[in-house]
């Protein structure tokens, strides 16, 4: 830990986040040539796996010994910056303490200080490999994680992952997947002059959504202990083509929370079903639902040997105490979790008070403490531990 020098941490995470990219609509090439440069420079292992036309999976290993290694997880896109900067979203800029830019906190800073941190490991040991997996599309479609499970992830490669993720390090075993649906009314149009001659795709999408906000309320008495409920929210309305007609089409998208073990195809048999009891066909109107996007939540046992492996190197590194908790964001983590390898999420910054948001920032006392966590865990996974009091 003591080759983790916090100033380079910070000059790699000003990098990222001056390498201007947005998702969508899927600019993360800027970001992986920053990435693939720098792992070279250290000595990593490197391939680009094209997942989409110009858009790769950075796959960087240290070490090829026998037997399973430890799998690190993060991705290269960020969200748009959106509205209401004080300042350029991409300055990477330094003051108050705190780096400032689309992607410092939601995850290039955490990305940074996990690269630095693995580069203390020495190489020509004969240890089983780190990987680090830097994937596209995880703010959008998963087309990144998606392929790297198929293509690269095996149960026996891997005997753990970490996911750099902003949880203001506090290790993170459980959290909450997500599902988009898209759910469309189809009605017939007519003049508004004598709107029953129609089939009002807007007044049914009314009904829907009523049911929705029902079953949302509905969700809230069953929480998860680490992760609270399952949840709905309904993110956009479309519908009609002008006052004057009877709205044909209603249209609306929404995102679906999904606990640990809860199968998104499940819900939306559900979704189907619950709908279709509304009577919306015996008011001339045609329902279909689509689910857009899934992604799975996880839990990881607290007894597992990773989750004491992370709160040794927290306790190494002296970061704060922190017990093992659940997180209500999704992440990639749920995929890694579905073939059988026990995930933690750990990374500096707030997924809650940063990530997303207009002014993002990270903490650097805390990058240079998760570079010294990451370096800690590298170095020493593997190795038994003793098990925490609980």
């Amino acid at each position: 830990m003591t080759a983790v020098d916090p100033e380079e941490v910070v000059a790699l995470a000003q990098r990222l986040v001056r390498a201007r990219c947005q998702n969508p609509p899927g600019e993360e090439a800027a970001t992986v040539a920053v990435l693939a440069e720098e792992c070279r420079r250290r000595g990593f292992e490197v391939v680009l796996d094209e997942v989409a036309p110009g858009r790769a999976n950075l796959i960087a290993r240290v070490g090829r010994g026998p037997g399973p290694g430890l799998l690190v997880v993060s991705h290269s896109d960020v969200v748009p910056p959106g509205d209401g900067w004080s300042g350029d979203p991409f300055s990477g800029d330094v003051r108050d303490g705190r780096l400032h830019g689309r992607g410092s906190a939601d995850t290039k800073g955490g990305l940074a200080a996990a690269i630095v941190a693995l580069s203390t490991v020495d190489k020509t040991l004969d240890r089983p490999a780190i990987t680090l997996a830097v994937l596209v599309d995880e703010e959008e479609l998963g087309l990144g994680i998606r392929h790297f499970v198929r293509r690269d992830l095996s149960t026996n490669s891997h005997s753990a992952c970490v996911v750099v993720e902003p949880t203001s390090l506090q290790p993170v075993i459980a959290a909450r997947g997500d599902a988009y649906l898209e759910i469309t009314l189809t009605g017939l149009a007519a003049h508004s002059g004598n709107p029953s001659d129609g089939h009002n795709a807007i007044h049914g999408m009314a009904q829907v959504i009523a049911e929705i906000e029902r079953w949302h309320d509905e969700l809230a008495a069953s929480p998860h202990p680490l992760c609270g409920p399952a949840t709905w929210s309904v993110g956009t309305v479309e519908g009609g083509q002008a006052t004057s007609t009877v709205a044909a089409r209603c249209r609306i998208t929404a995102d679906r929370r999904l606990l640990p073990g809860e199968l998104a195809g499940d819900v939306r048999k559900e979704v189907e079903r619950r709908l279709e009891a509304l009577g919306l066909a015996a008011r001339g109107l045609t329902l279909d639902v689509r689910m857009t996007m899934d992604m799975p939540g996880f839990e990881t046992p607290v007894d597992d040997r990773i989750v004491d492996e992370v709160a040794a190197a927290l306790t190494a590194a002296g970061a704060r105490p922190a017990e093992p908790t659940g997180w209500t964001a999704a992440c990639d983590g749920g995929f890694i979790a579905s073939v059988g390898i026990p995930v933690v999420v750990l990374g500096p910054g707030s997924v809650a008070e940063q990530a997303h948001r207009p002014d993002e920032s990270v903490e650097i006392t805390e990058l240079a403490i998760a570079a010294r966590v990451y370096a800690s865990l590298f170095q020493h996974h593997g190795r038994r531990t003793a098990p925490r009091s609980r």
